[in-house]
């Protein structure tokens, strides 16, 4: 770190359990976000000014006028433009040094072989179950956390997927992909907007805590919010001993 890192990051230097040798990890680690929308939005923004050296976000669609009641990387300006381009320009006004990578496509199967190995940790800020489980199977093959987060209406949840050692669950063990949920989009149930403020800036402490090698994280524990009442709630999750994807070994 140079003499503007030090400064840039001084108020992470003083916290003993991030310190030099905590922050020297953040400059060194790969984030990989998926979706740059509502979620997506605070956890890029979070990364990026806390100093995670390469940030790659995947997300295929443009700015409307309807995302800027929430999705706070984007404004006016962006209508029309590629999310990823939008947020990656936002990023690089907070924090020039952190490389961004964009792609600007839809995290399929191909594409997440392609990025998910590469990366030290892995947010998943998207919003349709299929994708959901995409990411999640992907992470399980390569050995990567996941970090998860979901909102709708008033009520947001988040955990940590990391099924690395077998001790912890995966998504699908929590959300089987045969169970048939429905996703609810927020075009047609609506969302709080600061809900994926909220949600979304506890995704980014998440993966920074996994990074830095700090505190504990979500793993084998689903937290969740009532907006309404702005309550917090937390259920342990148990890992599935009969679960099709981490109960057997990745091929």
């Amino acid at each position: 770190m140079n003499d503007d890192d030090l400064l840039r990051y001084s108020r992470h230097l003083l916290l003993d359990e991030i310190g030099i040798e905590g922050q020297q990890r953040l400059l060194d680690s790969h984030a990989l976000v998926i979706g740059a929308g509502g979620l997506g939005s605070p956890v890029a923004l979070y990364l990026a000014s806390a100093g995670v050296g390469q940030i790659t976000l995947v997300d295929h669609d443009t700015v409307s006028l309807t995302n800027l009641q929430r999705q706070i990387a984007h404004d006016m300006a962006s209508l029309d433009r590629l999310k990823v381009d939008s947020a990656a320009a936002r990023m690089a006004a907070l924090n020039p040094a952190v490389r961004v990578h964009t792609h600007a496509q839809r995290a399929d199967d191909a594409l997440l072989a392609q990025l998910v190995p590469a990366a030290d940790v892995v947010i998943d800020c998207t919003d349709n179950f299929a994708t959901r489980h995409r990411v999640n199977a992907a992470c399980v093959q390569h050995g990567k956390p996941l970090v998860s987060g979901a909102a709708i209406g008033f009520d947001g949840q988040i955990s940590v997927y990391d099924s690395r050692g077998g001790r912890h669950p995966c998504y699908a063990c929590l959300f089987p992909p045969e169970s048939g949920f429905e996703d609810a989009a927020c075009s047609t149930m609506g969302v709080f907007a600061p809900l994926v403020g909220i949600v979304g800036s506890v995704q980014a402490a998440e993966a920074l805590k996994l990074l830095a090698g700090i505190g504990e994280p979500l793993a084998g524990r689903l937290l969740m919010l009532d907006g309404r009442r702005m309550q917090w709630s937390e259920i342990a999750l148990q890992r599935d001993p009969s679960c099709a994807l981490c109960s057997h070994p990745q091929p």
